[in-house]
């Protein structure tokens, strides 16, 4: 007893110090680390973008054989500046790392590959556009399946205009900077330097990074939508006008297969033009997808939040008109930006939105021109039916005036007595009499079928 607790009491004693420390969390939990490996592989480009090939890197040390062969799956990695990377992850790391739940990377699967979803996030925004399937966040692009075929120009316009745009960016944001700090218009919180709102507005004058991302998206699926219509015009318009010169069950064959790919791309286009339309019809989910705005509000509100406790915030009193301002005193409160604004989002969506229009339309055309070639062809089948059906009374009527003809041969052909029998040369004019009749009787017959137009003129 002396030497220590029971060991019922240590045993609780343990408990409670597990239970407490599952329960401390930390205030602010570190950013996850970067998909890179110690030292990877380089590919570099003909942009001379670096693109490490890293393999396994988000399962660790002595883990990647055990991944290998379970859910890991091939990612490629766009920072604001255009470097790429390889990386092949798991499910794990990458809800770590974007902050989703689970059931979004299942929209990323193959099971949902035809749709089209655009999902916002806390941290992350969710692409799912036919082919492309990509995670965005304010500072980085994950691009599931990045070698596939269809997936490749998308990489490719990415490597080619994320440089071009984040440097023109980094310039503007770098001369804005300049100038406020020569005006010094910047507020002091503990050692950290806050821009004022005129200098989030000079930073935030060019779309963000992930609005940039999905416009360079959405111009890849649309241009592809295009190409395909275009293709199928090209290949229906003489498909149908073969069927308009020659009914034949080749033919048929071909505008059935044309009619079925052309009401899978209208319901892909008409997916992709929905989820656009969704978006535009709800202002709080565009603005849920500015995810650079929504960074830069919490950095600031943590940073205000912890001058506030270090009660060291100062302001600079030769500059106090100018920070009194309504945009800088919102700056003071943490709203920086109008959560409301949305207007830059829903210009580039409106622009994209009447081109997905548009090729609607091309298709609902094509499919108008298929209704209106087999209404023509309708219509020629039913006139043959007519010609068949007044071919068939015309001969119905010879028939029967031949069968009248053939009634009075056959009763005179009967072994009975007869008075006509002995009179010399009658048979003949018996004969002819008989045939002139029945020619006339063929005569009568089809006279009232025309005057009651069963026939055609």
């Amino acid at each position: 007893m002396g030497k220590g607790l029971p060991f019922f009491f240590r045993k609780n004693s343990r408990r409670r110090l597990k239970k407490a420390a599952g329960l401390q969390s930390p205030s602010s939990a570190p950013p996850p680390p970067p998909l890179r490996s110690s030292s990877p592989p380089e590919l570099i480009d003909a942009n001379g973008n670096n693109n490490s090939l890293v393999v396994g890197a988000a399962t660790g040390p002595g883990k990647g054989k055990k991944k290998a062969g379970g859910a890991a799956r091939l990612w490629m990695r766009f920072d604001r500046f255009g470097n790429s990377e390889l990386v092949e992850c798991d499910k794990s790391a990458i809800i770590k790392r974007v902050a989703i739940p689970a059931r979004d990377l299942r929209i990323l699967g193959p099971v949902f590959s035809h749709s089209s979803n655009i999902l916002a996030r806390e941290k992350a925004m969710v692409v799912n556009l036919e082919f492309i399937r990509a995670i965005v966040t304010a500072e980085e692009i994950l691009i599931l399946d990045p070698l596939c075929q269809e997936v490749l120009p998308f990489v490719g316009q990415l490597r080619q205009q994320l440089p071009h745009k984040n440097a023109v960016n980094s310039q503007q944001g770098a001369g804005t900077t300049a100038d406020i700090h020569d005006n010094e218009t910047h507020l002091s919180t503990g050692g950290q330097w806050l821009p004022v709102p005129e200098a989030v507005e000079g930073l935030q004058c060019e779309l963000p990074f992930e609005f940039q991302v999905l416009e360079i998206a959405l111009e890849v699926v649309c241009t592809y939508l295009d190409s395909s219509v275009a293709d199928l015009e090209r290949d229906a318009y003489p498909v149908l006008d073969e069927l308009a010169r020659n009914v034949s069950t080749k033919n048929l064959e071909h505008v059935r297969s044309l009619k079925s790919n052309l009401t899978r791309l209208l319901a892909r286009v008409q997916k992709v033009r929905d989820e656009i339309e969704h978006l535009l019809d709800d202002n709080e989910d565009m603005a849920d997808l500015y995810l650079t705005r929504k960074w830069i509000q919490n950095q600031q509100s943590e940073a205000l939040v912890g001058a506030a406790a270090s009660n060291s915030i100062t302001l600079g009193t030769p500059h106090l008109p100018r920070l009194g301002s309504n945009r800088s005193a919102s700056m003071v409160t943490g709203s920086v930006l109008d959560v409301d604004d949305v207007e830059d989002l829903e210009m580039l969506l409106e622009a994209y939105f009447m081109q997905l229009d548009g090729t609607r339309n091309k298709i609902l055309s094509v499919r108008e021109y298929i209704d209106d070639t087999e209404d023509y062809v309708n219509i020629q089948l039913d006139n043959q039916r007519n010609e068949l059906i007044q071919l068939q009374l015309i001969l119905t009527i010879a028939s029967f005036a031949i069968a009248v003809d053939t009634l009075l041969a056959g009763m005179f052909g009967m072994n009975i007595p007869c008075e006509l029998y002995n009179l010399h040369g009658i048979f003949g004019y018996f004969v002819g009499g008989s045939s002139t009749g029945c020619l006339f009787l063929f005569l009568l017959v089809l006279g009232y079928a025309r005057w009651k137009k069963l026939l055609g003129s």
